[in-house]
C-alpha cells in the first residue's frame, strides 16, 4: 500500500487534541478507566488469543526465531499478568499535580508540580504486552499515546487497542487518547519520528538496530530504551555455586528480553575451575559459548568470540565469555562494551562489591543477583514504558514519574517587576 500522509497526520492530530483533555483528568477517573481496561482484557481473553495466533502463525512461517516468538506470544497467564499490572498501577500514587510550594518575599506563591509530557509516541517491536503497558502508563499520567508496533504483532495490537479505545469511548472519553498506527510500512514510522508539531517525545523500545535507527533519524526528542548487552563478572572470591546458579539462570530464563545475560566475565584465578562447570550447565540448556582465547583453551567446544560479539545483544541461547585479570579490567571492559543497561558482580568481598557499584556506568548495577530483575514492575514502579539506557531525562526502568515533566504555577496579587 502506498504511503498516505493524510492518514498519519489525522491520527497524530487526534492524539494531540486528546492530550489536552487528558492532562486535567482526575485520578479517580483515570483509575476507573484502567480497571475497566483490565476487566475488558480478562473478559476477552479468547478473542485476544485467537488474534495472537494469527500473528504467531505468520511469524513462524516467516522464520522468526523461537526466542522472538516467545516475546510475541500471548497466553491466558500473560494476559492475566497484564491485567494485574494495570491494577498495580491503580494502587500507585498519581504523580500529576504533586510537588512543592514556596512563597517568595514579594508574596508570589510558586508551585513546582509534575505535569504530563503531552503526546507520547512509542515505536516498538513484536511485544503485545508493551501495547497495554505503554497505553496504561500514559493514561495514568495524563498523556495521549501513539503506538507503532512491529508488523509481526499487528493482529494482536489491533485487538488490544480496539478493546482499550472501546473502554474510553463507552465512558465518554476521546478514544484518540490511545492510537495505533495500523499501517506497518516503514515510511509511517520514519515520518512519525519527524512530527514535532504533534509528538512531544518519542520512545523506541526494542533491539539495538531499532534504537540506532530512531536516534539517528528522529527530529522529535527521543528517550533511548531497551538494548541490553548485559554483563556478569565472577570475582575470584565468589561462591562458585551461587555464581553458577546466577549466570545460568540470567541467560536461560528468558533470553529474548533486554535484561538477560549476554556476557560473562571470569577472574583468571578461578577460570579453570569455574568454566568447565558453567560449560556443562550451558550445554545441558543448549547455550552456545563464544569465548576469548583463554576460554577456548579451557573449553575446547567454545567458539572464538570476535570483536563484533563483544558489542552484540544476542537475544538468543548464545553467551560470550571472557577471562579477565582482575576487577579493574572487568569494570573497564564492561564500561566499554555494555549498553549501560544492567550489570552484575558475584563476590563475597564488600570492597569489591562497592568498587563495582561505584565504577560501573549503567542504569542498574547488581551484587550477587541476576540482571533479570531490571523491570519496572519488579522495582515497584508498576508497568514500565521501557528501560532507559541514557541519562536524560530518565534512566533505568521508566514508570509513571518518567512520563511527567516540570510545571510552575504562580499565583500573585498584582506584583510587577
Amino acid at each position: 500500500m502506498a504511503y498516505e500522509e493524510s492518514y498519519l497526520l489525522e491520527l497524530c492530530a487526534g492524539a494531540k487534541k486528546a492530550s489536552y483533555a487528558l492532562a486535567s483528568l482526575p485520578t479517580a477517573v483515570k483509575d476507573d478507566l484502567l480497571e475497566k481496561i483490565a476487566s475488558a482484557l480478562e473478559q476477552n481473553t479468547d478473542y485476544l488469543l485467537k488474534e495472537n495466533e494469527k500473528d504467531l502463525a505468520a511469524a513462524d512461517e516467516n522464520g522468526l526465531p523461537k526466542t522472538m516468538l516467545d516475546r510475541l506470544r500471548l497466553t491466558e497467564a500473560r494476559i492475566g499478568g497484564i491485567a494485574s499490572s494495570l491494577r498495580e498501577l491503580i494502587r500507585l500514587a498519581d504523580p500529576i499535580g504533586s510537588g512543592k510550594c514556596i512563597v517568595r518575599p514579594n508574596g508570589l506563591k510558586i508551585s513546582h508540580v509534575r505535569a504530563p509530557l503531552g503526546c507520547v509516541a512509542i515505536i516498538y517491536e513484536a511485544r503485545p504486552n508493551v501495547t497495554v503497558d505503554a497505553a496504561a502508563l500514559c493514561l495514568k499520567t495524563g498523556n495521549a499515546v501513539i503506538l507503532r508496533g512491529g508488523k509481526e504483532a499487528i493482529c494482536s495490537n489491533k485487538a488490544l487497542v480496539s478493546l482499550m479505545r472501546g473502554v474510553l469511548k463507552e465512558n465518554g472519553m476521546d478514544e484518540n487518547a490511545i492510537s495505533l498506527v495500523e499501517r506497518t510500512e516503514r515510511e509511517y514510522a520514519n515520518r512519525l519520528m519527524t512530527l514535532r508539531e504533534y509528538v512531544d517525545v518519542l520512545i523506541p523500545r526494542g533491539g539495538a538496530g531499532l534504537i540506532k535507527s530512531v536516534v539517528e533519524a528522529a527530529r522529535v526528542p527521543v528517550i533511548e530504551t531497551g538494548a541490553g548487552n548485559c554483563h556478569m563478572y565472577i570475582e575470584k572470591d565468589a561462591d562458585m555455586d551461587m555464581a553458577l546458579k546466577l549466570s545460568v539462570s540470567a541467560k536461560i530464563s528468558r533470553p529474548s528480553v533486554c535484561n538477560s545475560l549476554e556476557k560473562l566475565l571470569v577472574h583468571e584465578a578461578i577460570a579453570k575451575e569455574f568454566l568447565p562447570r558453567f560449560a556443562e550447565r550451558a550445554k545441558a540448556e543448549n547455550v552456545e559459548i563464544r569465548g576469548c582465547e583463554q576460554v577456548c583453551a579451557i573449553l575446547p567446544d567454545a567458539l572464538p568470540m570476535t570483536e563484533d560479539d563483544l558489542w552484540r545483544e544476542y537475544n538468543d541461547y548464545i553467551i560470550g565469555v571472557k577471562v579477565v585479570r582482575d576487577l579493574e579490567e572487568a569494570i573497564a571492559h564492561i564500561n566499554r562494551y555494555s549498553t549501560h543497561h544492567s550489570e552484575a558482580i558475584v563476590t563475597t568481598s564488600l570492597a569489591s562489591a562497592d568498587a563495582f557499584k561505584k565504577g560501573i556506568d549503567s542504569a542498574a548495577v547488581y551484587v550477587n543477583a541476576s540482571t533479570r530483575f531490571t523491570d519496572g514492575n519488579v522495582f515497584g514502579l508498576g508497568a514500565e514504558i521501557g528501560i532507559s539506557t541514557q541519562k536524560l531525562h530518565a534512566r533505568g526502568p521508566m514508570g509513571m514519574y518518567a512520563l511527567t515533566t516540570d510545571k510552575f504555577l504562580i499565583d500573585g496579587s498584582g506584583q510587577i517587576r
